[in-house]
């Protein structure tokens, strides 16, 4: 039996997926063919399909939890979530979730996923997992932060991590429906946003 080496295993896999994130942002997952996914990854149809047996498959794998420098998301959260300064760790995690927005085919990727959710319960399920992640982790450093008196007292944590997660989703959603909008030039003032909404009177004033 051949051995199969985990690394080139994984290396072929993201290579037909970085193939396919063009033609799903650029023609959406309905009208992208397998055929098109195979000449973009440079592979046969045979050869694509020994790794993803089908082509929704691939556009799952598209918004799974993903190694950047060695770190999936899911170990970069659950680290925010352990940290000794909860207001530096959510500043850090809000960059964290919003940075995706500035890369030119991600907000469409996420429209379209958004779409093919109500009618895909496993793609719902797995967009669903993502997000509760993320809002848990905003929802914690807000009450650590709360509690150790950086934060307004007075906010609610559940609520304001809705809030934070509705300003980052508006990045997406402004990026994939207004050609002028530039969500890189935009990142400060989201950061500022939520620094003056969430902090104790004078506290943003005292650190500009």
């Amino acid at each position: 039996m051949r051995t199969v080496d985990p690394a080139r295993h994984r290396a072929r896999r993201r290579q037909i997926v970085d193939a396919a994130i063009g033609l799903f942002a650029a023609k959406g997952f309905e009208r992208t063919t397998t055929a098109e996914i195979c000449r973009a990854a440079g592979m046969s149809t045979g050869n694509v399909f020994h790794y993803f047996p089908t082509k929704r498959a691939i556009f799952h794998a598209v918004f799974e939890d993903d190694e950047r420098d060695g770190v999936t998301k899911t170990e970069r959260l659950a680290a925010a979530r352990a940290a000794d300064d909860p207001w530096a760790a959510l500043l850090d995690t809000v960059d964290l979730l919003a940075a995706p927005a500035t890369e030119p085919l991600v907000p469409a990727l996420v429209m379209e996923a958004l779409i093919q959710a109500h009618r895909d319960p496993e793609l719902e399920a797995l967009l669903s997992r993502d997000n509760d992640e993320e809002r848990r982790t905003v929802t914690t450093l807000l009450r650590n932060a709360a509690a150790a008196g950086l934060t307004d007292p007075g906010l609610d944590p559940d609520d304001t991590a809705a809030w934070v997660m509705a300003l980052i989703a508006a990045l997406y959603t402004s990026a994939a429906t207004d050609p002028s909008f530039r969500p890189a030039d935009q990142l400060p003032t989201l950061r500022l946003i939520i620094q003056r909404f969430l902090r104790p009177d004078g506290a943003a004033e005292r650190e500009r």
